[in-house]
């Protein structure tokens, strides 16, 4: 038996699972990591998380490796490098108020605008988008919606509609594997709802519903941005809470993550 330590925190309920690096079993190799991330993040049989996450101490900064609970890496989650930010701070391994992640998306900035105990608030700069199609027509389960598709650090499907279908996670699905995406893509559905506001769900690719995405909101409202029909700053309610987001010289999201507690995790692999 294999003993795993983890921290638990969520950013507006998007869940992740922190370990240490150093704190890996010698007994675990690394082609065993996605393995571990479907086990722990089991919400029934392990911890249960929309992600487990790797982080370490690098030059100032903190380094992470993140897995999505079906066990593939993703390039970066933004609500998750909240939740690093806040396990940085937490145990102190980090300096506020202006702390770095280190993602497979590049390193990330985030500056700590308040903190009452385990509970943080962090501004992340999310970078610029890169725009693929601001108008694109994808076929979904026999009609055709209005997408944008882009990258904000990982590969974004934004879906624009009037009211949510009623089976939006159906769509949400055939449209991740679209073969408009042969590596799948995050995706989510935006009802703009005035020029500073927009409402969203996500379905995340390796992850599935998600109450909340830092990415899939980030992508969601610059899309809206780029389409002419939304301005910054822009306050994106997901079904969690809502996150403010604003564009100048780049993409800024605020949102908070908390530290929700520790423990370990037994795995016979």
């Amino acid at each position: 038996m294999i003993e795993i330590p983890f921290a638990k925190l969520h950013g507006t309920e998007n869940d992740f699972l922190l370990t240490w690096n150093a704190e890996i079993s010698a007994g675990i190799s690394e082609t065993a990591f996605p393995q571990v991330a479907r086990h722990i993040c089991a919400r029934n049989t392990g911890i249960g998380a929309d992600g487990w996450m790797l982080v370490w101490p690098e030059a100032g900064a903190l380094g992470t490796r993140l897995f999505n609970s079906d066990g593939s890496e993703p390039e970066i989650s933004g609500n998750g490098t909240r939740c690093a930010a806040a396990f940085g701070l937490f145990k102190q391994a980090l300096i506020p108020p202006h702390v770095s992640i280190i993602t497979k998306a590049g390193k990330k900035e985030l500056h700590l605008i308040s903190r009452s105990d385990k509970h943080f608030i962090f501004e992340m700069d999310m970078g610029l988008p890169e725009a693929e199609e601001i108008h694109a027509t994808i076929r979904l389960d026999g009609s055709d919606f209005d997408a944008t598709i882009l990258n904000v650090g990982n590969p974004q499907c934004a879906i624009f509609v009037k009211d949510f279908p009623g089976n939006w996670r159906t769509l949400a699905q055939q449209a991740e594997r679209h073969d408009r995406f042969p590596q799948h893509t995050n995706v989510s559905f935006v009802r703009v709802l005035d020029r500073h506001t927009i409402e969203t769900i996500f379905y995340e690719r390796g992850a599935g519903e998600t109450r909340s995405s830092g990415t899939g909101s980030t992508a969601a409202a610059a899309a809206a941005i780029l389409r002419g029909i939304a301005e910054s700053p822009i306050n994106v309610v997901t079904p969690a809470a809502t996150l403010a987001l604003r564009w100048s010289d780049s993409i800024y999201l605020t949102g908070p993550a908390e530290m929700i507690g520790e423990g370990r995790f037994f795995l016979d692999l």
